[in-house]
């Protein structure tokens, strides 16, 4: 029984780290709100809306990112009432460590490990293939991509798919996809040499690619066929195709779900921003609410200009856009979608590293992977220690098994956030809380519901990768983490003390 307490002891609020400031306040609201939009808008708007529409919900894919930002508002707002209450730069790990006890805490922070590290490798090779197609327009053609796996003939990237001449697998005669690896490299130099030329980065990234959908916007929109519209509902709600794969609107907002990965990973600048309790909060929701908007504009349009029938291509808007006679527009939005995975890629590798940070500071990992650069004051040793296994892994490997895993860690995250929220009003209703969602366990609980709901349309073998990620990551708690944790020290001090 003394055992099993071990595993939820919980962090108190009043346990402060010594060391916590040595993260750089620089951040506002308005650079936490381009954060979340530039880990958001990007491979999901300029080719997911296309493929899903083209494969399981025809125009009523609008309906499905209706649907998809409404569950993720409710997680938005747990984000946000736990942002400016528990704090930190751990993300959900961090409040399930305050909410639950170090054990759950450990299983989302290994969930979390695997979401962002993957999404950084898999979304590089995304970026290879664009950056491949935009040198084969000035007629460069470059045979660089790795060829360790031909027998994979695709890959899947948050669900995309983007064939085989654009990943690392293969294109003869090559050994590494030298951009996917390359560009991994250059964004792990950036976040060592400080968050705020990151963030600079990213905001000019964002402005870039907020243009080019403005732009696209404004064209398609004077392009419209209201007939592409009939039928609007051609797959329905749900349903089973031959093979298994789900189609209909329910099954769509479960695929593009994922597309809005990125307002969590605003809740990791928590100790980087100079007002967390009311910055955070802002961010999180105010990038939500921009995103889900485009979300649905883009989608209706695209749809509206092109049969969603022949959208089933690896750049969906730029070939509408040709379609419809834009050739120069169609080059813009590849521009625009460089920028689009560049921040993806970005943001994503930024809460990864500060993850293992707080990760590491907790002492469930080593704590050499919490040590601040005093010149730069980010954590070094953590940024490089990712950046290498992410750029090996983009540039050597095909990821389409574990790309898939991205989506349940989202979803795992998700759900304890809002039973959190719930957890901590009933264990601690004297905590102070800068933003408190309205409606009492309302929203938290309809919040946990709904993407328990959207779990239920991941496959069985997901599902199964998954535990197998956890049982590896479990064997590592129970060897290192259980007796390495600051909790554990601490007890270890009282009982010496006795």
């Amino acid at each position: 029984m003394q055992k099993l307490r071990l595993l939820f002891r919980t962090k108190d609020l009043s346990l402060h780290d010594s060391r916590e400031g040595e993260l750089k306040r620089c951040l506002t609201a308005l650079d936490l709100t381009l954060l979340g939009i530039g880990c958001i808008i990007g491979t999901g708007i300029f080719v997911l809306t296309g493929i899903v529409a083209a494969t399981q919900t025809g125009p009523a894919i609008v309906v499905s990112f209706a649907i998809a930002g409404i569950v993720c508002a409710f997680a938005a707002l747990s984000y946000a009432e736990l942002a400016g209450s528990v704090g930190g730069c751990g993300s959900a790990y961090g409040y399930c460590y305050t909410a639950f006890g170090e054990i759950i805490a450990w299983i989302i922070g290994w969930a979390l490990i695997l979401e962002y590290g993957v999404a950084v490798a898999a979304v590089a090779n995304g970026w290879s293939g664009y950056f491949q197609n935009i040198l084969s327009t000035i007629d460069i053609h470059i045979h660089w991509s790795a060829s360790l796996s031909n027998i994979l003939p695709e890959i899947h990237v948050y669900d995309l798919h983007i064939p085989n001449e654009y990943t690392n697998g293969p294109r003869a005669g090559g050994i590494i996809n030298l951009p996917a690896f390359g560009i991994v490299i250059a964004l792990t130099l950036l976040l060592v040499a400080g968050v705020k030329h990151g963030m600079r980065m990213n905001n000019v990234m964002v402005y870039i690619k907020l243009f080019t959908i403005a732009v696209f916007i404004a064209i398609a929109s004077q392009h419209i066929h209201k007939e592409y519209w009939t039928p609007f509902m051609p797959f329905g709600w749900y349903d089973q195709m031959m093979l298994g794969k789900p189609v209909g609107i329910l099954a769509g907002s479960s695929m593009v779900f994922f597309a809005y990965i990125g307002f969590d990973a605003v809740s990791t600048a928590a100790e980087e921003t100079k007002n967390p309790q009311r910055d955070l909060p802002i961010g999180i929701i105010s990038s939500l609410f921009v995103t889900t908007i485009l979300y649905v504009v883009v989608a209706g349009l695209l749809t509206a200009i092109a049969p969603y029938h022949t959208l089933n291509v690896d750049s969906p808007i730029s070939f509408a856009l040709l379609q419809i006679g834009f050739k120069w527009a169609s080059a813009l939005v590849a521009t625009g979608a460089i920028a689009g995975i560049t921040t993806v890629m970005l943001v994503c590798f930024f809460g990864l590293t500060r993850i293992i940070y707080a990760m590491g500071r907790d002492g469930l990992l080593p704590i050499f992977l919490s040590r601040v650069n005093k010149k730069t004051q980010t954590p070094v040793l953590a940024i490089l220690c990712s950046g290498g296994i992410i750029s090996l892994m983009a540039g050597f490997f095909p990821l389409r098994e574990l790309a898939e895993l991205v989506n349940i860690g989202t979803l795992l995250a998700f759900f304890v956030v809002c039973v959190g929220v719930v957890i901590l009003r009933v264990k601690r209703p004297e905590m102070e809380r800068p933003f408190k969602i309205p409606f009492g366990w309302t929203i938290p609980i309809c919040g946990s519901l709904s993407v328990a709901t959207l779990g239920y349309f991941l496959s069985d073998t997901t599902w199964i990768r998954f535990l197998i990620w956890q049982a590896v990551g479990m064997l590592i708690y129970l060897g290192y983490g259980i007796r390495h944790s600051k909790l554990a020290c601490i007890a270890k001090k009282v009982e010496e003390t006795k």
